[in-house]
């Protein structure tokens, strides 16, 4: 089924000025912000046309060694060969990019900004990269209603926000998505005027402290939420878009999650309704965090983290290529745990499957009832 790749092949050619900018456009540039910019595109806020940008970053990075990364989100810099065919994006321009990893806050943030033909900017937030401590900040949210990637997220909004003179988008995939609408609603009053839009694009949610906030539902009008049919990312915590809705992909399950699988009709998505696996999946983690307090939950990530940094790996890919010495650490450092954290590291995941088995039981018990009241 056609993907973005196909939609810039087929409508590349298409200005803004005949067609605006809709929400295709957003996740190629949502996907297109994985990638790693690096001496390609300055941080000190210069801009810089999307031709030049091209052609440099395929001088610095091998076409041969991105094609065959193990790395699915290293492809997305291929998205510039369609990017480059047309009059749709060829007069883009790029900057501001950043690209910060710390592990002693555990915090993982990079964003980019385009700069349209169409008069508007569109600032991305990557999502969630190949490093542990980016998935470990995303474990983080389900029990801190602030994290530091956030945070570095509302500061990179307000500063470039605030030199940008023209409407502005923002947008990401993922933990990007969340960030965006995070920035959104936490930056300056004189910045958040100027947005016309967020896209999350299957991003994971808030605590109630973010919800409630007065912040967030002053934004709230503006975010369009779209996941894929067997979302799991996007039905963490709590989301409560204005303008939402489904996806259909070319694949199953939870590697819908993947922008690149995302079917295209023309210049929109094919909609759909939500699967059972998504509804299955939104019920067991409701369930699972319904019945774990921010205490246990911290200390679980805290926890199951350690495990993997015992490895010595800072990416899961390096991970996965020393598999054996990895799984020999992890096993030598259970060990040596206090037997009242391998307790609670048992009862926790326990509890994730049992609220997996409750849900299922639940929904055989809907069903019968159904039969009985269809008799």
């Amino acid at each position: 089924m056609p993907n973005i790749s196909d939609y810039l092949e087929w409508r590349c050619d298409i200005p803004f000025a005949h067609d605006p900018f809709n929400d295709v456009d957003n996740l190629i540039l949502a996907e297109l912000s994985y990638t790693h910019f690096d001496g390609a595109v300055p941080a000190d806020g210069k801009r810089t046309p999307l031709r030049k940008v091209y052609k440099t970053f395929f001088e610095i990075n091998s076409r041969e060694k991105l094609e065959k990364s193990d790395d699915m989100l290293a492809k997305t810099a291929f998205l510039m060969d369609g990017m480059m065919e047309g009059r749709r994006f060829s007069g883009t321009q790029i900057s501001d990019y950043v690209d910060i990893v710390d592990t002693d806050r555990d915090m993982q943030m990079s964003a980019v900004t385009f700069i349209l033909e169409d008069g508007t900017a569109y600032i991305a937030f990557r999502g969630t990269d190949n490093t542990v401590v980016g998935w470990k900040e995303d474990f983080n949210m389900s029990y801190l209603p602030e994290t530091g990637g956030q945070r570095e997220a509302v500061a990179y909004l307000n500063r470039v926000g605030k030199k940008l003179r023209r409407p502005i988008r923002v947008g990401g995939h993922s933990k990007g998505g969340n960030f965006a609408v995070y920035a959104s609603a936490f930056c300056d009053k004189s910045v958040r005027d100027r947005i016309i839009a967020v896209y999350s694009n299957d991003a994971p949610g808030f605590r109630r402290e973010v919800t409630e906030s007065e912040e967030y539902r002053a934004v709230i009008e503006k975010v369009k939420s779209i996941v894929p049919e067997s979302s799991v990312i996007g039905l963490l915590l709590s989301s409560e878009a204005a303008h939402k809705y489904m996806v259909a992909s070319s694949v199953k399950g939870m590697l819908q999650h993947d922008g690149m699988t995302w079917q295209v009709k023309r210049n929109e998505f094919v909609r759909t309704e939500q699967s059972d696996f998504g509804r299955f999946i939104k019920d067991t983690q409701k369930d699972w965090l319904s019945r774990i307090d921010d205490r246990s939950r911290e200390k679980y990530v805290n926890t199951l983290f350690s495990l993997l940094e015992a490895t010595g790996a800072d990416t899961f890919s390096e991970m996965k290529g020393q598999k054996l010495k990895s799984l020999e650490q992890i096993l030598n450092t259970v060990r040596d745990m206090p037997d009242e954290t391998q307790k609670l590291m048992l009862e926790i995941t326990g509890e994730l499957i049992g609220s997996g088995g409750r849900t299922i039981m639940q929904a055989l018990a809907d069903l019968k009832q159904d039969k009985e009241d269809n008799k």
